[in-house]
């Protein structure tokens, strides 16, 4: 069975239990971050991961070098997340899972990546490392380079992965305004509502929201326990937010195109595929004053 969206803790313990000889070639990648403390999440990965994990940094790994005009986490090139994959011997047959501390939030950053560049068996872990923790998971701790994904040829490299980048996918600031001017557009943000209202901006040097964005917090996909909500009800909630809006003509943002992504596993998961994604999103938009903007104004005294 391949996974292309989530799989959970029994799963993923069941595909790295098995034999030698039936085991299916594959990489787990640990994402976990923390916006307000670079570093961390390399720490929690050193002090204890899933054996075998291989860590990938947001800034450093999940994002391109930040520019006078882009948004704080830009997407990597193409090509340099492709040479990552080769070096890593995945390839079309390889099951790729990645995991954060528990909500999805970055992991869904790199599991959006992936599948940009043409990687199909590619899945979240639902519940992330605390849930695998709950679960009595293995850990280990080792400073040291991991070793090739399980199931890999240790010896001889494989063929290198070829990048079928949707390219699609991806709006840019000019498209999304352009796109706005047609009502069967629908730009839909994944802040908290305190950030998209402009009462609270605790990152950016401009509070507010794009004008005709809607919000949708990407913490509405999920359950109190940081799992994912059913398909099905994944799916009421979607298509109450769209209305006869098409998946397909949906633009997806964020802060700086990380928690977009999670909106886009979401939809995923609840069968309305075909979102694209503003990648710069608010913390690029706002890099151009000419760019209207739309925040609370508190009432007169």
């Amino acid at each position: 069975m391949e996974y292309s969206t989530l799989i959970d803790v029994a799963s993923l313990r069941e595909l790295l239990e098995r034999p030698a000889s039936t085991r299916v070639p594959s990489l787990i990648v640990d994402c976990r971050s923390d916006l307000s403390s670079p570093g961390a999440g390399r720490r929690a990965f050193l002090a204890q991961h899933i054996p075998g994990a291989h860590y990938w940094d947001l800034d450093e790994d999940l994002s391109a070098p930040r520019s006078s005009e882009s948004g704080r986490h830009s997407l990597p090139s193409p090509d340099a997340l492709a040479e990552r994959l080769s070096d890593l011997n995945v390839d079309s047959h390889t099951q790729v899972v990645v995991y954060d501390e528990a909500n999805g939030s970055f992991a869904a950053r790199a599991w959006w990546l992936l599948r940009w560049i043409g990687a199909e068996r590619v899945a979240v872990l639902d519940g992330g490392f605390k849930a695998w923790l709950r679960a009595g998971g293995a850990v280990e701790s080792d400073p040291r380079a991991p070793t090739p994904p399980a199931g890999s040829d240790h010896v001889q490299r494989r063929d290198k992965f070829l990048p079928r980048v949707h390219r699609d996918a991806v709006l840019s600031a000019a498209e999304v305004e352009r796109a706005l001017l047609d009502p069967r557009r629908l730009l839909v943000d994944a802040r908290a509502p305190e950030r998209f209202s402009g009462r609270v901006e605790p990152i950016d040097p401009v509070a507010g929201h794009v004008p005709g964005a809607v919000n949708h917090p990407f913490t509405e996909n999920l359950r109190d326990d940081g799992h994912f909500l059913p398909p099905d009800e994944l799916r009421r909630r979607w298509q109450q937010r769209l209305g006869s809006t098409t998946p397909e003509s949906v633009i997806l943002m964020c802060g700086s195109g990380v928690t977009a992504c999670h909106n886009a596993l979401a939809m995923t998961v609840a069968g309305l595929p075909g979102a694209k994604l503003y990648a710069g999103s608010w913390s690029e938009w706002i890099r151009d004053p000419n760019r209207p903007v739309a925040a609370h104004r508190p009432a007169a005294d």
